[in-house]
C-alpha cells in the first residue's frame, strides 16, 4: 500500500502523492482518513462550510490530531464563530499594509546575519540564516526579547513536532509536547504580566489590552494565541527559505535566472512555495455527509488535503515537477485555503522574498557540500536539519 505517512518517504513525497493521485485520488486509509491529492478536490473541501474543524462529539472514528487535554484549542483549528472572533482579534498586525511597514528591518536583519558568515566557508544555512531571520522579526512584532531566542527554540520545535497525526508519535513525545506547552505557559503568562505592567509598543502588549477590556478572550484562549503566532510565526517561514534556496542550488539555471532578472522576485516566491511547501497537508472534519468525487464522505469522518500533491497536479500546473520561477497564474495551495488561509501569508512571502534576494546578491558563489541532507521529524511541517553551503561574498 502506497502510504505517504511512512517516515522513509520524508526526503522525497512527492513520487508517492503522484501514484497516489494517479492511483487512487480519494482514498481511505486503513486508519479510516480520506486523503486527496487532487488539486480541484483540495481546493473544493478547503473552501466548503461543510468541512470544518469539528468537535469531539462530531469527530467519528480514528482522530487524525486530538488536542493536548486541558488547553483551549487555537483558532486555526476552530470553526466560526469561535473562529472568526479570535482571528479577528490579531488580524490586523498581519494585514499587507502593515507587514509592508517591516521590509527595512528584514531587509537589515538579513543583511546583519549574512555579515557573520565565515566566507569564504561553509555556512549551515539553517542555523546561520534561515532560522534566526524569521524567529527575530516575530518576537519584534509580538515583543519577545532577544536573549530568550534561545530559551524558546527547543519549546517552539516539540510544539511544532506536535501538529502531526497522533498515530505518528510516541507516549514519550507525547509528554514532552504537553510538558512544552506548559512551558511555554509559565513564559507568555510572566511576560503578558510584565507588559500589563509595563505596555510597549507590540502585539502582545494589545493582546492584554484585549484581555483586560472584556473581548471574551479567556487567559486559556490568550495563552494558545500567543503560543499559535511566536511557533507558526517563524517555524514555516524558516522552512520556506530552506527549502526554497535548497530548490535553487539544485537547480542552478533558476538560480542564475533570479540573479540577473531580480524582478521575478514575487513570481519565484510563489513557484518555491508551489514547488516544495514547508506545510504538506491540512486536515478537516466532514460537518455533514458529502458527495466528493464520486465518493460518500460521512459526518464526523476526516479528509486529509495533500497540498503538497495538489500543488503538483498536472491538471493545474504545467510540467509540475519542473522549477519554474516565471510560472503564471500558480493557483498553488500552500496557504491552505478557504477561511483557514493563513493568516500570516503576506508577512511570509515578504520575508522569503528578500531574505533570498538578498542571499544571491551578497553571495557571489553557493554550492551544496552534500548529497544527502536529513529532513526534521515531521510529517506535516516539512524542513531541513542543515542546509550546509559554500559559499563566498
Amino acid at each position: 500500500m502506497l502510504d505517504p505517512f511512512d517516515p522513509a518517504h520524508r526526503a522525497d513525497p512527492y513520487p508517492v502523492y503522484h501514484a497516489l493521485r494517479e492511483r487512487a485520488p480519494v482514498f481511505r486509509t486503513p486508519r479510516g482518513h480520506w486523503l486527496l491529492t487532487r488539486h480541484a478536490d483540495c481546493a473544493a473541501v478547503l473552501r466548503d462550510p461543510r468541512f470544518g474543524h469539528g468537535t469531539g462529539s462530531v469527530l467519528r472514528g480514528n482522530g487524525f490530531r486530538r488536542p493536548v487535554a486541558g488547553r483551549a484549542l487555537p483558532f486555526i483549528l476552530l470553526d466560526p464563530p469561535e473562529h472568526t472572533r479570535l482571528r479577528s482579534l490579531v488580524s490586523k498586525a498581519f494585514t499587507p499594509r502593515a507587514v509592508d511597514r517591516l521590509e527595512p528591518e528584514i531587509a537589515r536583519i538579513a543583511d546583519d546575519l549574512i555579515d557573520r558568515f565565515p566566507a569564504p566557508g561553509t555556512v549551515d544555512l539553517m542555523a546561520a540564516f534561515a532560522y534566526p531571520l524569521p524567529v527575530a522579526i516575530i518576537s519584534s512584532l509580538l515583543g519577545v526579547p532577544a536573549g530568550d531566542h534561545e530559551l524558546v527554540r527547543e519549546l517552539s520545535r516539540q510544539v511544532a513536532l506536535g501538529v502531526d497525526p497522533d498515530f505518528t508519535r510516541s507516549p514519550e513525545e507525547e509528554r514532552q509536547r504537553a510538558e512544552a506547552f506548559a512551558a511555554f505557559d509559565a513564559y507568555f503568562s510572566d511576560l503578558l504580566a510584565q507588559r500589563r505592567r509595563r505596555p510597549s509598543d507590540d502585539l502582545l502588549t494589545e493582546l492584554a489590552a484585549v484581555r483586560e477590556h472584556g473581548s471574551g478572550l479567556t487567559d486559556a484562549e490568550l495563552l494558545t494565541t500567543c503560543i499559535l503566532l511566536y511557533v507558526a510565526g517563524h517555524e514555516t517561514t524558516t522552512d520556506l527559505i530552506g527549502n526554497g534556496m535548497l530548490a535553487l542550488l539544485r537547480h542552478p539555471e533558476q538560480l542564475r535566472r533570479w540573479r540577473e532578472s531580480p524582478e521575478i522576485a514575487q513570481s519565484a516566491v510563489e513557484e518555491l512555495l508551489r514547488f516544495d511547501p514547508p506545510t504538506q497537508m491540512s486536515r478537516r472534519t466532514a460537518l455533514a455527509d458529502v458527495e466528493l468525487a464520486g465518493h460518500r464522505i460521512g459526518l464526523g469522518e476526516q479528509v486529509v488535503v495533500m497540498r503538497g500533491a495538489a500543488n503538483r497536479d498536472p491538471a493545474v500546473f504545467a510540467d509540475p515537477d519542473r522549477l519554474d520561477l516565471g510560472r503564471r497564474n500558480n493557483r498553488h495551495l500552500a496557504f491552505d485555503g478557504g477561511i483557514h488561509f493563513c493568516l500570516g501569508a503576506a508577512l511570509a512571502r515578504l520575508e522569503g522574498r528578500i531574505a533570498l534576494t538578498r542571499l544571491m546578491a551578497r553571495a557571489r558563489t553557493m554550492e551544496l557540500t552534500a548529497e544527502q541532507l536529513t529532513y526534521r521529524d515531521n510529517l506535516i511541517i516539512r524542513g531541513l536539519v542543515t542546509l550546509p553551503v559554500n559559499l563566498t561574498l
